[in-house]
């Protein structure tokens, strides 16, 4: 029996070969270039695909007159602050490159390193704000990380030009429902070779390799020079022994696939099963071994069950079951605090073993520190203020952030009394700590204003006496209302009140 060989796929230098299909191309690109006045902003993560879209607008460029290139080109590329630290260090310093390069030549293009506002990073939402390790179904990161930062520069641009057009690196081979939707928007296109963007208004997208293989995007990197000075084959080398060959491009809606099984992609990513890719760089490169605490510290946030690491509460304190059980809500302190020592005992620890271009990395920022302490110690009331000594054991030197700027009720003595006095109660801990914090920063208030609204969120939180107590409050709660949306008499009494005393202070406790 013959065995049949694999079908190569199309090569999109099949008609007209290499060199006259990318010269078209490059044509092509100049001819958009020229046509308005609308300014372009390419997405640009450092990997593969937008490494080849940016070659090919660069040599558009460079093929000008000096006098015909007076149309700026953005480049932007959005650090979310956790990508693989080899992945970051290779994109900052292609952009710093970059920029040399293109005043060098004369070229209008200018890049932009995009990172997400403190209040929206990684680690203060997961170790500040308690969100848990984001999750299919609760994929909160991607539009804090991802697409806010992005797109708040591409809406500064049609804010200042009315108009903005997106140079993208997306391919239809890339899967089956990229191709379909960018089959849809080529449907839809007002202008040659330009697709509307249904998350941003007043844009249009080029996508120069839409029909371009993977492998005619190897051997266009492979055959062409880099013209700003960088390697490709130090690309290709980041890429092979990789488990998955894809990156992150620019993300400017929610319909863009999770990248955290590529290279390019964050090293905190939960979405995927594992991270191959980190796994294969310690693999394949005795040099990539510091890594190790990054991937470790990954895993431990990927567990099946995380519900001993949660609260049985809500954010808002409420108590909402499925199947009789209540759904987990934030990270609860003890857990918070412990993320924040594995983080800083890696970042640490990294900096020691790790070669010389690790030896000042930064896993969190300062400014993170600094809000993830105004967050535990302002709206969570956590006025123990653990930080700065978590961070002095961790990293073995003091913190380096500001005096707190606030009125603390009790001191650290007081406290450990008041620990001691609630014993194995944390609930009551909490709720007497929580107290204690409102009335003290009303005190001082000339009209005390929201004390009393401070007051009822806190007794909403902190009535029951355990987590059993809570269930049972909650599944008596819903009978009574299954029982009122039943039939009961309009004019008696409401059947609420009678199965929940506390239901005129707290409201409703539970949600179906």
């Amino acid at each position: 029996m013959t065995r049949s060989l694999p079908i190569r796929p199309r090569s999109a230098f099949d008609g007209s070969g290499f060199a006259a299909t990318v010269e078209a191309l490059v044509g092509q690109t100049q001819q958009l270039y020229l046509a308005d006045s609308v300014p372009w902003v390419i997405g640009y993560s450092g990997g593969k695909d937008s490494t080849a879209v940016l070659q090919l607008v660069w040599l558009a460029l460079a093929g000008l007159p000096a006098e015909q290139r007076t149309k700026p080109v953005h480049v932007i590329s959005t650090d979310t602050l956790v990508e693989n630290p080899v992945v970051a260090a290779w994109v900052t310093h292609s952009l710093e490159v970059m920029a040399e390069a293109a005043a060098t030549a004369g070229l209008p293009l200018t890049p932009h390193r995009l990172t997400p506002a403190v209040a929206d990073t990684f680690w203060v939402n997961l170790i500040g704000r308690g969100y848990p390790a984001p999750r299919p179904k609760f994929r909160w990161c991607t539009e804090r990380l991802k697409i806010k930062p992005s797109n708040t520069f591409i809406r500064e641009m049609v804010q200042a030009h009315g108009e903005a057009i997106l140079v993208l690196g997306t391919r239809k081979a890339e899967s089956a429902g990229r191709s379909h939707r960018m089959t849809a928007l080529e449907s839809r296109r007002v202008r040659d070779l330009l697709s509307p963007n249904d998350s941003l208004p007043n844009c249009l997208v080029y996508s120069p390799v839409e029909d371009w293989s993977n492998d005619d995007v190897w051997t266009f990197l492979m055959q062409v020079k880099n013209p700003w000075g960088y390697s490709n084959k130090e690309l290709l080398t980041m890429y092979q022994g990789a488990s998955a060959d894809g990156e992150c491009p620019l993300v400017v809606d929610a319909s863009t696939p999770s990248c955290g099984d590529s290279r390019f992609g964050c090293w905190t990513c939960t979405l995927v099963d594992q991270d191959k890719s980190m796994a294969a760089m310690i693999q394949n490169d005795e040099q990539k071994e510091w890594m190790l605490p990054l991937l470790e510290l990954r895993n431990e946030l990927d567990v099946a069950d995380d519900r001993p690491l949660r609260d049985f509460r809500r954010m808002n304190g409420t108590v909402q079951l499925f199947n009789d059980k209540p759904i987990p809500g934030p990270y609860t302190q003890a857990s918070r605090e412990r993320w924040l020592q594995r983080l800083l005992e890696a970042q640490s620890w990294i900096r020691e073993h790790g070669p010389d271009y690790v030896r000042r990395l930064e896993l969190i920022t300062l400014d993170e520190l600094e809000e993830i302490r105004r967050l535990w110690v302002v709206e969570k009331h956590e006025f123990e203020d653990h930080l700065p000594g978590i961070y002095e054991v961790a990293m073995g030197a003091p913190y380096p952030g500001r005096p707190l700027d606030e009125h603390l009720p009790l001191g650290p003595a007081m406290v450990a009394i008041l620990e001691q006095v609630a014993g194995e109660d944390r609930l009551h801990f909490e709720l007497v700590r929580e107290l204690l914090d409102i009335e003290q920063r009303h005190r001082a208030q000339a009209r005390r204003s929201g004390l009393f609204e401070s007051i009822e969120k806190a007794l909403r939180r902190g009535f029951y006496d355990d987590e059993a107590d809570a269930v049972l409050r909650a599944l008596e709660r819903r009978t009574a209302l299954d029982e009122a949306a039943a039939g009961t008499d309009p004019q008696g009494p409401d059947p609420r009140e009678e199965a929940d005393p506390y239901v005129n202070l707290l409201g409703d406790q539970v949600t179906r």
